[in-house]
């Protein structure tokens, strides 16, 4: 049985095929500083669904800002304080979007 998609699930497709923030979110997405991180990935575990901003990339962990809120629930787990608030934050590149699409497990 094939599950529908909920709102939020469509919200996130949207953003990943646009590749692009939701303008109506106020707070700044989060970032993880790779030479902090321990790589336990619980961020990524705790990271809501309708979000989904978190991704190994290889030896790294990842926020994807275009798919982070900025809420604090990765903030609240990580075991060595190493996600911040990236009020400067870029544009994802081409590469990791061609990754989320492929691991968006057809969502996208």
């Amino acid at each position: 049985m094939k599950e529908t998609p909920s709102g939020a699930d469509t919200a996130r497709a949207e953003r990943i095929a646009e590749r692009s923030r939701d303008e109506n979110w106020k707070k700044p997405p989060r970032r993880i500083e790779t030479s902090e991180c321990i790589t336990c990935d619980t961020c990524l575990r705790s990271c809501p669904p309708e979000f989904g901003a978190i991704f190994d990339d290889g030896l790294n962990v990842v926020i994807v800002p275009e798919l982070c809120s900025g809420c604090p629930k990765c903030v609240m787990v990580c075991p060595v304080d190493c996600i911040y608030v990236d009020e400067d934050w870029t544009a994802t590149e081409a590469r990791m979007w061609d990754h989320i699409e492929l691991t968006a497990g057809g969502t996208a």
